[in-house]
């Protein structure tokens, strides 16, 4: 019976939750949650906030989670996951970016989560310091034999990623125009970067 519909008796009584599987439940309210998280942070976002989002009860998150942080980690462990199957690790090369655009495409919630929320909550800065170190050293590896002083090549390390990411969040923000040539612009920029690097080095 819908919520809001009366019985027989002319009583209102609420529709019963469906029953999903327990993995399916538990995709659900990550999906909400990521959702809900995006939106406003980890502090500002309470588990009545998840469990509206998620069409749920609190009784039910409490069945999957521990407690709000246990099911903010949930969260950007996923992310991260996801991301890592999506763009890959270790190396830099011509899919790299397509892939990490696709990765925000698909899933921008998560992706703004990770960059741009997690980095400033002191309590899961452990995941995205993971991400930016991993980040950092491929940007290392695709630096070195062309950059061969050590400050220059660090600072450059450092910025590549920043760029990549703040570049990809932007195109998100602006609503994601023209995905055929989003990546390929975004290539131009990071390219600009690399050459100012090099050019640093004189």
């Amino acid at each position: 019976m819908p919520a809001g519909e009366r019985d027989g008796e002319g009583e209102e009584r609420e529709a019963p939750v469906r029953r999903l599987r327990r993995a399916d439940r538990r995709e659900q309210i990550l999906d909400a949650a990521t959702r809900a998280f995006a939106r406003a942070g980890f502090t500002a976002t309470g588990l009545d906030d998840v469990a509206s989002e998620a069409g749920v009860t609190r009784v039910i998150l409490y069945r999957h989670f521990d407690s709000k942080a246990d099911l903010y980690r949930a969260v950007l462990d996923r992310g991260f996951a996801r991301l890592e199957e999506s763009v890959g690790a270790g190396g830099f090369g011509g899919e790299t970016i397509p892939a990490l655009v696709r990765a925000a495409a698909a899933d921008p919630d998560a992706f703004r989560l990770l960059f741009r929320h997690a980095a400033g909550e002191p309590e899961f800065r452990g995941v995205i310091d993971a991400l930016t170190e991993e980040s950092r050293e491929v940007s290392r590896s695709h630096l070195v034999s062309r950059i061969p002083d050590p400050a220059w090549l660090e600072w450059a390390s450092r910025l590549l990623p920043v760029v990549t990411v703040e570049a990809v969040i932007a195109w998100l923000d602006a609503g994601s125009p023209d995905p055929e040539t989003a990546a390929a612009r975004i290539r131009q920029v990071v390219n600009h970067v690399i050459e100012t690097a090099v050019g640093g080095r004189r």
